[in-house]
């Protein structure tokens, strides 16, 4: 599996887990939800800015999105 999709199925995971919709994640993380729908779907690659922001709309590290 690649990297990019490893990480989108974390997101996936984390905010199924938190009960969270694709549109919650995304304004709690300031993006939209298509760039959420996109993202889980491998189709873009995140920057770190946006890897941050998505984490502590999680509540978890950094690193928890890169395992």
């Amino acid at each position: 599996m690649a990297p990019i999709e490893r990480v989108a199925m974390t997101i996936r995971k984390l905010r199924e887990q938190r009960g969270m919709t694709q549109g919650q994640l995304a304004e709690r993380a300031g993006v939209s939800r298509e760039y959420v729908a996109r993202l889980e779907a491998g189709r873009y690659d995140p920057s770190l800015s946006t890897l941050e922001k998505l984490a502590k709309a999680l509540k978890v590290d950094v690193a928890k999105l890169l395992k």
